[in-house]
This record gives C-alpha cells, structure tokens and sequence, in this order.
C-alpha cells in the first residue's frame, strides 16, 4: 500500500513539473513582443489605438498562437504579418507571446450608437429571415469567445478592424477559419449589419 502511494505521488508530481514546464511564459512573451516591435502596430499592451489594426490584449493564446502558424503557412495573408510570423522562430516563442497578450486587458471604444442597437438584435439573435446565427453562439453572451475551439474574443474589438475582417470572410480573401464557419455566416451579413455589429462589439466591456 505505501508503494503504491509512493508511485501515485511520484505520478502526480511529474505530471506537475511537466505542465509547469510546458506553461507559457508571460515575461519571455512580452520581451519577445517588445523584441519583434509588435507594439508599433497593436501598442505596448496590445490595445492597438489604429482602426486598422487588431487589439491582442486579452485575446486567447491558443488564437493567436493560430494565427502567428496560419500567417506562416499562407492560410492566412498579410504583407507585414506574414514577415513578423517568420520572426516567431518556435511554438513556444508563440505560445509565450499569445500568452502576454491574453494576460493584458482590453479597453472599449466609442461606438456609433447609432448602429449598436441593430448589431446586439444580430450578435445575440442573429437574423433568422437571412439564416445568420447569433454571434454569442460561438463568441459567448460577453463577446469573450472560447478558447479551447480557438473562437477569439471579441469585446472591445477594433470597429474598422472587425468590419474588414467580416468583408473578407465573406469575399473569401481570408479563409483560415474552421470549416469555414465564419465565411458561411459572413456570407449572409449585409453591410449594414457587419458595421452594426461590428459597432456593438467594439462597445462590449
């Protein structure tokens, strides 16, 4: 009986150093972040103040470790962030940096409250007439998204940033989505409710 408690602790103690050991590194991804400039184009914090660019503060790390490997692949493309991606030399390296960023704090913007409205009914309700899903379907009720199915977060999101994005899914020019859910929802969005919502999220706390 004492062996075999001997070896269930020893089995639960490696287990315990291996996870540590495979832990990001938050500090490590902030210097590398610092390092590769990312900060001059999504800020220090990764609350990026250019429309065109996508906060990273409090996105997933399993999302951003996706998007640094599909910008190297050319599943996703992107001039400056296909160049930055190749700097990312190792999955630990984007690990630690997606890791800084998730521990980061998102701000909100202003938003046009004049669209708000319209982007809650299709963000919560989606449009039933034109076969949209809800949005919180796989975004969650508070914009925070679900990161073991790599859906990112998207509250205090860019407005311009989530509008080019949601056009792009639905031109096909970014097509690095699972099983191209978001190209088929994207599909159905008309303008106005790809700026409505987009508009909504930006103002999600």
């Amino acid at each position: 009986m004492k062996f075999k408690f001997l070896i269930a602790a020893f089995s639960m103690a490696m287990m315990t150093a291996s996870n540590a050991a495979m832990a990001a590194d938050v500090a490590a991804g902030e210097a590398m972040a610092t390092a590769l400039g990312c900060g001059s184009c999504h800020n220090a914090d990764g609350n990026s103040v250019t429309p065109g660019f996508p906060k990273l503060a409090s996105q997933h790390e399993q999302y951003i470790v996706k998007q640094i490997n599909d910008f190297k692949a050319s599943k996703r493309t992107n001039d400056v962030m296909q160049g930055m991606a190749f700097l990312v030399a190792s999955d630990d390296d984007a690990k630690n940096i997606g890791a800084y960023y998730a521990s980061q704090k998102t701000t909100t913007d202003a938003a046009d409250e004049s669209k708000v409205l319209l982007g809650r009914d299709v963000y919560r309700g989606g449009n039933t007439a034109t076969k949209v899903p809800a949005c919180m379907g796989c975004h969650g009720p508070e914009g925070s998204g679900n990161p073991t199915a790599s859906y990112p977060s998207l509250a205090g999101q860019q407005v311009q940033y989530t509008i080019t994005q949601l056009k792009a899914f639905r031109d096909g020019t970014r097509a690095n989505d699972t099983n191209s859910m978001m190209q088929n929802v994207a599909a159905r969005m008309s303008n106005a409710e790809i700026e409505a919502v987009a508009n909504y999220i930006t103002s999600m706390k």
